[in-house]
C-alpha cells in the first residue's frame, strides 16, 4: 500500500515503512517487522518508540515479548490535530522571540551568503519567506510548477493575495501557470505575465525576492541554489527589466 502521503504530516521514511509493515501484517513481532522492511533492528526500536509516542501504534506483551499493532487509523487525524494545537499554543510566544533571532542572524551573516535547498518542503519555506516582500520576480521555465503546487498552492496563493505581494512573471515563451490560464484578471491577483524571447527557454527558473536570488529546478524533490547579495539581485533585475520592457507576446 502506498503511504507516502504520510510524509506530509511529518513522518520519516523509516516510520512510514514500519507503519505500513504492521498495517499489512497485523499484530506482529519486531523480528517480522525487520524481515518485511529490511531496516536494522536497532533502528526499528527507535522507530517503534517514535510511532508509539505519536499514538499511531501500540503493543501488548505475550510470553514476555512485545507484539505490535497499529492503532485505529483515526489516530492519524488526532495526531495532526494535536500538532496544530501545539503550534497554536506556542505561536505567540515564538513570534515574540523571532526578532531576537533575526538580530543575531543579521549580525553573523556574511556579505554574500549561499545555501542549497533540497526537497519541496524547503522550497515551500523559501516561498513563504518571499511573502515578506511586496514584489517578487520570476525568470524562466515554469514547466513543472503546477505539479509542485497541486495541493499546497491554493492556500499559499490566498495568503500571497491577502498580503498584496505582486508577482512579476517573465516566463519561458508560451509557458505560464495553468491556474492563471483561465483568468483575465492578472492585476486583481497581483500578478503580471510577460515572456522571454522564444530562443531562451530553460528548465531552470530564477526567483528574485528581497536580497536573494534562487535558481530552482522543479520536480518531485525540487532543488534550489540560493544566493543572498544585494549586488547580485541588482544585476539580475537589470536582466529582468531589459526583457520586461520588450513586452514580448505569444503569437
Amino acid at each position: 500500500m502506498e503511504l507516502s502521503y504520510l510524509r506530509n504530516i511529518g513522518l520519516a521514511e523509516g516510520e512510514i515503512k514500519v507503519y505500513r509493515a504492521i498495517l499489512e501484517i497485523g499484530q506482529t513481532s519486531m523480528s517480522k517487522i525487520h524481515e518485511k522492511t529490511g531496516i536494522e533492528r536497532r533502528n526499528i526500536y527507535d522507530i517503534l518508540n517514535k510511532l508509539i509516542e505519536k499514538g499511531l501504534i501500540s503493543y501488548i506483551s505475550e510470553k514476555g515479548k512485545k507484539v505490535f499493532q497499529i492503532t485505529h487509523p483515526n489516530k492519524i487525524i488526532d495526531f495532526i490535530e494535536e500538532k496544530e494545537r501545539a503550534i497554536a499554543t506556542h505561536k505567540n510566544e515564538i513570534e515574540k522571540k523571532i526578532p531576537d533571532l533575526i538580530s543575531i542572524f543579521n549580525e553573523k551573516k556574511v556579505d554574500i551568503r549561499a545555501e542549497i535547498l533540497r526537497g519541496n518542503e524547503a522550497i515551500k519555506s523559501m516561498l513563504e519567506e518571499a511573502l515578506e516582500f511586496k514584489k517578487n520576480y520570476w525568470i524562466g521555465g515554469n514547466e513543472g510548477l503546477d505539479n509542485f503546487f497541486q495541493y499546497w498552492w491554493k492556500h499559499f496563493d490566498k495568503k500571497r493575495i491577502a498580503k498584496k505581494v505582486h508577482w512579476y512573471d517573465l516566463a519561458d515563451y508560451g509557458l505560464y501557470l495553468s491556474k492563471y490560464k483561465k483568468s483575465k484578471h492578472f492585476e486583481e491577483k497581483y500578478y503580471e505575465l510577460r515572456f522571454l524571447p522564444e530562443d531562451l527557454k530553460s528548465p531552470m527558473v530564477i526567483f528574485i525576492f528581497g536580497n536573494k536570488v534562487a535558481q530552482i529546478l522543479w520536480g518531485k524533490q525540487s532543488f534550489a541554489f540560493v544566493l543572498e547579495s544585494k549586488e547580485i539581485v541588482e544585476s539580475y533585475l537589470k536582466y529582468f527589466n531589459y526583457f520586461w520592457k520588450k513586452k514580448i507576446t505569444v503569437k
